[in-house]
């Protein structure tokens, strides 16, 4: 099993496809490291997220939704206490349509901006085409040159997206590190969650309050905690 210590003012970088993403991954780790080692957290949303919802992409339609979507972001983050957030405008579950460079440039811009040491991303096999994107644009845009500043790469699994991936694909999530956080953490995972509007679900639906806790369990049970969340560490460069 990998180990990574995460020191006082971490600076960790945070790439989703869609507006619940950051929560559903790392909700109550984030919660557990802002709190308790005063990290630094940027999120970045590439994605609008629900107008995959039409036949046709058409933003005019989906107009208050879309605002309401924007504001439930900022209510989510009230619950977990990030520091900063920068939203785009990709097309939901559309990200394949997108030229990937485009996406990267996001990216680049905003790890430049920020100059993080940590970046947490999806899990480059999840079924989702928006988080496989992601995952490819963030290995992109922190190519192992010699100047690269990001030390290291963990991506984490998304409730509806990364367990549906077929266990006999060799692409399945295989996590290797894992964050045990309080029953505290939980709960304003699941307070973030619930302030997605037009995301949160009931059970036994994955992204329900009752299954987040169970899967939080699950993977405690795995290592030996109360609850824990689970991840998989991609790159690590020891300095």
């Amino acid at each position: 099993m990998a180990r990574l210590s995460f020191l006082n003012d971490t600076k960790i970088l945070l790439v989703v496809a869609h507006p619940d993403d950051e929560l559903l991954g790392l909700g109550a780790t984030m919660h557990k490291l802002i709190n308790s080692y005063n990290v630094n957290v940027h999120v970045v949303i590439l994605g609008e997220g629900i107008t995959s919802r039409s036949d046709s992409r058409n933003t005019d339609l989906w107009q208050n939704e879309l605002v309401t979507h924007k504001k439930n972001i900022t209510n989510a983050q009230k619950a977990i206490g990030y520091q900063s957030l920068s939203i785009y405008d990709f097309p939901d579950n559309r990200f394949d349509t997108i030229a990937l460079l485009d996406i990267i440039k996001v990216i680049e811009k905003e790890k430049n901006s920020f100059q993080p040491d940590i970046i947490f991303t999806h899990h480059g096999g999840d079924l989702n085409i928006d988080h496989q994107r992601t995952f490819e644009a963030v290995m992109t845009a922190c190519r192992p040159m010699a100047q690269e500043t990001v030390k290291t790469i963990i991506t984490f699994e998304t409730p509806s997206g990364t367990e549906w991936r077929s266990p006999t694909d060799p692409r399945y999530f295989l996590p290797n590190f894992f964050v045990s956080v309080s029953e505290a953490d939980i709960e304003a995972k699941i307070t973030g969650m619930e302030s997605y509007e037009f995301e949160r679900r009931t059970y036994p639906h994955p992204r329900s309050p009752e299954a987040l806790r169970i899967q939080a369990k699950r993977w405690g049970i795995a290592v030996g905690a109360q609850f824990a969340e689970a991840f998989c560490i991609v790159r690590s460069i020891s300095v």
